[in-house]
């Protein structure tokens, strides 16, 4: 497997790889990828103004009544859910951290409401850590690929930690991201138009036969 490559040909298809949600803090970005989880980031990014205009930090959102969250964020999806994890961890920041969102990712995964996949987001996009959050696009794109050979995301996670270059896990993570969202879909992957298929498993074994 020629990873250099593959990388190489991912930053020039994605030459600024960041995340597409909308946010102007560190809590705020938090919020957007819980969210986030099985919803889009144009679906996500139309609902937290109207959230942020009412609370833009942990203090003000452990203050608002669940059920206001969830008929604001009620769009995008497993609301209940995703409205008690964005209290609980408010509440979360304010008895734990001062309100504020912990830098290190060992505190992030200790939040309540937050998983291994949001705590290593946010890490690298507020932060500029290098984590690697395997989401339905990265566990994917990378197994199609054959960066991983995983059922599950954990092992992906950590087979991409052993091939791809440290310095460039935040990177990574928005390339795969991106890649599976705009060019290896689900359904129907753009194999004609992808510049990967040299070096795809799943092009090289299924499609192109």
């Amino acid at each position: 497997m020629e990873v250099q490559k593959i990388i190489d040909i991912l930053s020039q298809e994605f030459p600024e790889p960041k995340s597409e949600l909308n946010f102007n803090s560190p809590f705020e970005l938090l919020v957007a990828v819980i969210l986030s989880a099985q919803c889009t980031d144009k679906r996500v990014n139309s609902v937290t103004p109207k959230l942020f205009e009412l609370a833009d930090d942990a203090y003000k959102m452990s203050q608002l009544d669940v059920s206001v969250i969830e008929e604001i964020v009620r769009p995008c999806g497993f609301y209940h859910n995703k409205a008690l994890f964005i209290s609980n961890m408010s509440k979360d920041l304010v008895k734990r951290f001062n309100g504020q969102v912990p830098t290190d990712v060992e505190s992030l995964r200790t939040l309540q409401g937050v998983g291994r996949k949001t705590a290593n987001v946010v890490y690298a996009v507020a932060f500029g850590g290098q984590a690697i959050a395997v989401d339905t696009h990265v566990f994917r794109v990378s197994n199609r690929i054959g960066l991983a050979h995983a059922d599950n995301v954990l092992e992906t996670e950590k087979q991409l930690m052993n091939v791809l270059p440290h310095d460039k896990w935040g990177d990574c993570h928005h390339y795969l991201l991106l890649h599976g969202r705009y060019v290896c879909k689900a359904r129907k992957p753009l194999c004609d138009s992808c510049k990967l298929t040299n070096f795809c498993q799943y092009y090289l074994k299924g499609v192109k036969d």
